[in-house]
């Protein structure tokens, strides 16, 4: 969740935008104390880039040849990921992307290697290393905390059935990563990537630069090659703007797409799972192994008829060829000179590919930031107390005001630098039977959808929308929390619609990300979409681990 641009006219106040086996050497990495904060010091650490990594920029599909051909098993990607996470994250660059590393990973790669050895893979992910955000529930040796250590301790009863997917389809659980805690809904002064329980977590390309949020550890672990892919939620910008800030490719499903039984919730409207990827491929096919019907969330059952057990079928690399893409420079241009300029390189490239690209602004989008921030605030009242409710005895808190309470109790380590405004908000608030939500609601489904996104699209018979993610990633300022200056994210997020952010290049060496929006269950179209545009130009590229960015003028 993040801050809107101030160009959108609403008030900061009003609104927001989460071994048992195995060498003895490798066991001290994974003993990792839940509890300990790195320092929240905005200050970048000195910089040690590391060592020259094997894995660096690793695809799944390298990866499984490597493990098919007995090059690489599943416990040796383990072992050298826990020790690239124990070399960056922990070590020099103090990256603070990893909060806590699965203390069975290097067993479960064992016994996957010993089952390939008898049985052969289960799928692309068999073997591969996965880090997953920390409100990602395990019913492991592993917390779920959102951040905050309100939660250490309450570990559920049973995985998230994302967790489940993962398991079946042979992912090792590496561990779980950084997060603005509870997803970055708790104040309007917050800064992303800090959580009570993990700290601060950097920018891979610039370290006194955000990760962006609230999935700030996937997103920095990712782009740093601290695993192969990795799992984030979003519930307003929390996949696709960490995702631009860290060069990846992040996909924010259509909300039902993905469960979110045993996620730590923000909002059942808006909240979803996705993958943070390095390639539009690898995203494909993490989509395909989280996608599904579960009964825990009754929303998925559309997915029935929806969702693909392999996205990367849709992937063409003339994908653009013919595709009608609408630009809504109206509300989502004009923020920063420099990114639209990066964007409106993109725009050639895409005409260059064939598309035809028709000017299609979202008049409607200018409406939505005061209804969104009511329904989310209705929603997290409602939903986190039902997920405290779910934990049982596990937990002592069971309502919103009992969180505020361990707050205020523990304010040296969780109200250190910001507060709990929004939690203080949404404590007033009601149940959602409340004519005020219910009309809140019922704005925020009429603007984004019919009048919005699904109106845009059928005015211009539109494959999909494209503007630029957000703009570079701004300075740590843990005094003054977040700067935003825009995003395109809000639309596709309040409809509950798909969006995919995917490298358009940099600024000053900072990440910028370019999105692709689409009507519900348009994933198949905007992977192709991506996965042409991401073969067109190629812009990822590894970070650097730069104590800042680099400020000198660029030659003409």
């Amino acid at each position: 969740m993040k801050k809107p641009s101030p160009s959108s006219g609403t008030p900061r106040e009003l609104s927001r935008r989460t071994f048992l086996g195995g060498a003895a050497a490798a066991s001290t990495l994974v003993a990792l104390d839940v509890q300990a904060q790195p320092s929240a010091s905005s200050n970048p650490p000195a910089v040690s880039r590391g060592s020259a990594f094997e894995l660096e920029e690793a695809t799944l599909a390298g990866l499984q040849a490597d493990l098919t051909s007995g090059k690489h098993t599943a416990h040796g990607l383990t072992e050298r990921y826990l020790a690239r996470i124990q070399e960056i994250d922990k070590g020099g660059t103090a990256l603070g992307s990893v909060i806590e590393l699965n203390p069975d990973a290097l067993a479960i790669a064992a016994a996957l290697d010993a089952e390939r050895e008898a049985k052969g893979p289960r799928g692309p992910l068999h073997g591969i290393p996965v880090l997953i955000k920390d409100n990602i529930g395990t019913a492991d040796r592993m917390q779920t905390t959102a951040g905050s250590l309100a939660l250490v301790g309450a570990v559920p009863s049973r995985d998230a059935f994302v967790v489940e997917r993962l398991r079946a389809a042979g992912a090792v659980l590496l561990g779980k990563t950084n997060l603005s805690e509870w997803a970055n809904f708790r104040s309007t002064h917050s800064c992303s990537g800090w959580s009570g329980r993990g700290g601060q977590c950097r920018n891979p390309y610039a370290l006194d630069r955000t990760p962006s949020g609230s999935s700030s550890g996937s997103g920095a672990a990712t782009a740093a090659n601290l695993c192969a892919v990795s799992v984030g939620t979003e519930t307003d910008g929390s996949i696709v703007s960490p995702s631009a800030a860290c060069s990846l490719v992040g996909l924010k499903p259509t909300v039902g797409l993905v469960s979110r039984a045993g996620i730590v919730p923000l909002s059942h409207t808006q909240d979803s799972a996705g993958p943070m990827t390095r390639t539009v491929t690898d995203a494909a096919v993490l989509l395909g192994v989280l996608a599904g019907v579960d009964p825990s969330d009754a929303v998925t059952a559309a997915s029935q008829r929806h969702a693909h057990a392999d996205y990367t079928r849709f992937l063409d690399v003339n994908g653009l060829k013919g595709a009608r893409i609408g630009v809504p420079r109206e509300r989502f241009f004009g923020y920063h000179p420099a990114t639209d300029a990066l964007i409106e390189r993109a725009l050639d490239v895409m005409k260059e590919r064939g598309a035809e690209l028709i000017e299609a602004p979202i008049p409607s989008a200018a409406k939505l930031d005061e209804p969104e921030l009511e329904v989310l605030l209705h929603d997290f009242k409602a939903d986190i107390e039902a997920y405290l409710a779910g934990l049982g005895e596990r937990t002592r808190l069971k309502t919103l005001a009992d969180l505020i309470r361990f707050n205020e109790e523990h304010r040296d380590t969780e109200l250190a630098w910001f507060g709990q405004e929004l939690f203080h908000q949404a404590q007033q608030k009601g149940p959602l039977t409340d004519k005020k939500y219910r009309k809140a609601l019922a704005a925020c489904r009429k603007l984004s959808r019919e009048q919005g996104i699904d109106a845009v699209m059928a005015k211009h018979k539109l494959d999909a929308l494209v503007a630029p993610t957000q703009a570079p990633p701004g300075l740590i300022d843990l005094v003054n929390g977040d700067h935003w200056l825009g995003s395109s994210s809000t639309p596709a997020a309040v409809a509950g619609y798909p969006s995919i952010t995917v490298p358009a290049g940099y600024i000053a060496g900072l990440p910028v990300g370019l999105s692709f929006i689409g009507k519900a269950w348009s994933e198949p179209t905007l992977l192709r979409l991506a996965f042409a545009y991401e073969q067109a130009t190629k812009h990822r590229r590894p970070p650097t681990f730069a104590p800042t960015a680099d400020l000198r003028p660029a030659k003409v």
